[in-house]
């Protein structure tokens, strides 16, 4: 986020363009990321090849959801006070729709944990 009015957030609509497509990208790939892992045309891809991808996704969202309920929760026990650039926006009340949006990261970033795992789990172990 860009503090303050957002003046100093990018105002070229190529470089709007591109992180727009960028996201989009990322976000179609972990969409087809996490049916390969629960979908039958996924066990022809080697589990390695799905499992580590979505195990470092499952650990970025569920740190990212996490780490936003740990500020909050820090934030209202006085342990921590906001920087000058963010107070006003923490104490907005709309700063509560953090909570719906931060949420969901954190239960998509276990489940897919929990997926990933489960896609190494089951597949056949190694001729020696």
């Amino acid at each position: 986020m860009f503090p303050g009015d957002f003046a100093g957030a990018p105002q070229d609509d190529l470089e709007a363009a591109i992180g727009c497509w960028v996201m989009g990208a990322v976000a179609v790939f972990g969409a087809v990321l996490s049916l390969a892992l629960v979908s039958p045309w996924g066990r022809r891809v080697p589990a390695l090849l799905i499992a580590v991808p979505a195990g470092i996704a499952a650990c970025g969202m569920t740190l990212w959801g996490f780490t936003y309920f740990a500020m909050q929760y820090l934030l209202a026990a006085d342990r921590v006070v906001s920087a000058p650039a963010f107070a006003t926006k923490d104490a907005h009340p709309q700063a509560a729709w953090g909570l719906f949006w931060y949420g969901p990261f954190l239960l998509w970033g276990i489940t897919l944990g929990i997926a990933a795992r489960q896609r190494l789990r089951e597949r056949p172990a190694r001729r020696r």
